[in-house]
């Protein structure tokens, strides 16, 4: 997500526009107010998490390295050079998070195989690795020896290095196929017991931040093009996989193929001003409907099309820079989703602002807009995240209105902190996720058919170019500590209120729950560990002392220079 947004301080226009927004066609409900009652029967609680960010063991085992092991060793490129060459060793520790999550009470567990880890150079031809086979086997049985569903995405972003090296990665045709034969390879092999299928996690982040502005990996910053070629490309890779799985799998597996997308939501600044109205349209549809529209309407967002191939011709370019479907493609590539996974976390204001042609192309001044903030809007954690429950609800109902109310499941909601202490007592993410499943109750009662949720994230975990720096995780897990032990943070018990309950059935158990949640976290922030503890001794001895040595010698030869000279 772009984090460098305005912050808006010109308070009485946000609440005009608040007051305005209780009017939005497709929230009919007071977004401030509170809705007591229980999800529909046979909904589907879930936590999450994705193989790089957790499992470590990067090179152990026959796995390949991936793009964002190759990124993640260059210096500079990851908030102070942290790795996730071990990360929370969830490779060695997967039976334990297990029981995290039976203990969570969650009827499914969505996360994601590591396409070098069972495909080291990513081609199937060229090598299998029987080892990692083995351990999504042992994974996904040991979920269901447990009554956990596994929900599994085919890629959550660790792209083969040997694919970038040699075709330049999402940027090359050539990744079509070879991607659709790790997915045929992936659906022989678990799909007797997978039964939910995601092709890509988040693509968004996999084009603009990987292909457009260089945060993740692979790194390249081609700006204005980059990431729509990355886009096109995996589009049509979803569509493939999803035909496949059609015509080989289904009647066999009887199970479903969707994509999961991430978008943010986009309010309009100023509600009576039909310029900040187009500029959140198109805000959505350059996030959200860039993939979802032709995978449900046939091609990209008309207002994409218009947009990108204007500032292409002013630009002096002879053909837009947004590739073009053939008729024949969106034909194959319309309706290839048997749900959509929404991905959600935060919330802008939108208004217009023209860019000139002239500062070059990119994905950014391609929108002509500007995203602003609240500065009364929760931010506990990451810069860009701040916490805004209402937008979900109007996400979840643009997507009924748009895509023809498909089946949704939530794929990633969640929050991070970003404290430099142990912090257990987390009520700020317990009144997120009150706030946020909330709204998504009230999108069911205006008709969106959404069927289950997904709370991100089960652990604490590496977070891309941030790091360890911020945490989402139901569970702190001490990375300065080898064996990475977790702790239940109180949101545990929090969440697992909601699940047991499914929803929120009356106002006293629901603030019952939160302070009982609070019991259950130490009142000094600091899990009783004595591992933690002479680890943190270790650091103070390894580091603290000898600086501290060093200072004091330092400081001694000034005063007797300084006491010599007198003498003198």
């Amino acid at each position: 997500m772009k984090t460098n947004v305005l912050r808006v301080w010109y308070v009485p226009v946000l609440v005009l526009c608040l007051n305005a927004a209780e009017d939005f066609q497709w929230t009919k409900n007071n977004p401030g107010s509170f809705y007591y009652g229980t999800f529909p029967a046979g909904f589907l609680w879930g936590a999450g998490s994705s193989a790089y960010q957790t499992e470590g063991a990067w090179e152990e085992d026959g796995k390949g390295p991936s793009i964002w092991d190759v990124f993640t060793h260059k210096k500079g490129k990851v908030y102070k050079n942290d790795t996730a060459d071990s990360a929370c060793e969830s490779y060695y520790r997967v039976k334990d998070d297990i029981q995290l999550l039976k203990d969570l009470k969650v009827h499914y567990y969505l996360l994601s195989i590591s396409w070098p880890r069972i495909l080291p150079t990513g081609i199937k031809t060229e090598e299998v690795n029987e080892m990692g086979i083995q351990f999504y086997n042992d994974t996904i049985n040991s979920l269901l020896d447990n009554n956990i569903i596994p929900f599994v995405s085919l890629y959550h972003w660790d792209l083969p290095q040997a694919l970038q090296e040699k075709y330049g990665g999402w940027q090359n045709a050539s990744l079509i196929n070879y991607f659709n034969d790790y997915a045929n390879l992936c659906f022989e092999t678990f799909g007797d017991r997978v039964k939910y299928w995601i092709t890509f996690s988040n693509p968004w982040a996999v084009a603009e931040e990987g292909y457009e502005t260089g945060k993740h990996a692979p790194g390249l910053k081609l700006s204005g093009t980059g990431a729509y070629k990355a886009a096109h490309h995996i589009i049509k890779t979803h569509a493939k996989v999803w035909h496949s799985y059609d015509k080989t799998w289904r009647r066999e597996q009887q199970g479903m193929v969707g994509i999961s997308l991430t978008s943010a939501w986009g309010e309009p600044m100023d509600l009576s001003n039909q310029d900040d109205i187009d500029a959140a349209e198109r805000y959505v549809q350059f996030y959200l409907g860039w993939f979802a529209n032709p995978i449900y309407r046939g091609d990209y967002p008309e207002v994409m099309k218009e947009y990108i191939g204007r500032k292409s011709a002013q630009q002096g370019l002879g053909l837009t820079r947004l590739p073009i479907f053939s008729a024949q493609e969106k034909s194959y590539i319309k309706g290839t989703s048997d749900f959509l996974g929404i991905g959600h976390f935060t919330t802008r204001y939108i208004t217009r602002k023209n860019y000139p042609s002239v500062q070059g192309p990119s994905y950014y001044t391609d929108r002509d807009l500007q995203e602003l903030v609240d500065p009364k809007w929760p931010n506990p954690g990451s810069k860009w995240l701040y916490s805004v429950p209402w937008g979900f609800r109007r996400l979840l109902n643009f997507a009924k209105t748009h895509y023809g109310n498909p089946l949704i499941y939530v794929t990633e909601n969640g929050v991070s902190e970003k404290i430099y202490c142990i912090q257990l007592c987390d009520e700020w993410r317990m009144e997120y996720l009150k706030g946020y499943i909330n709204e998504m109750l009230k999108a069911i009662n205006d008709g969106v058919n959404v069927n289950g949720y997904t709370a991100w994230s089960l652990l604490d975990k590496f977070e891309w170019n941030k790091g360890f720096s911020e945490r989402f995780g139901f569970y702190h897990v001490d990375f300065q500590n080898k064996n990475k032990p977790r702790h239940p943070k109180a949101s545990v018990q929090y969440y697992k209120k909601i699940v047991s309950a499914n929803g929120f059935p009356n106002l006293r158990q629901v603030e019952s729950w939160y302070y009982k949640a609070l019991e259950t976290c130490s009142t000094t922030n600091q899990p009783v560990s004595e591992d933690s503890l002479t680890t943190h001794m270790e650091m103070v001895t390894e580091i603290v002392v000898p600086i501290a040595f060093t200072l004091c010698i330092l400081i001694s030869a000034v005063l007797l220079a300084i006491f010599l000279q007198k003498c003198n």
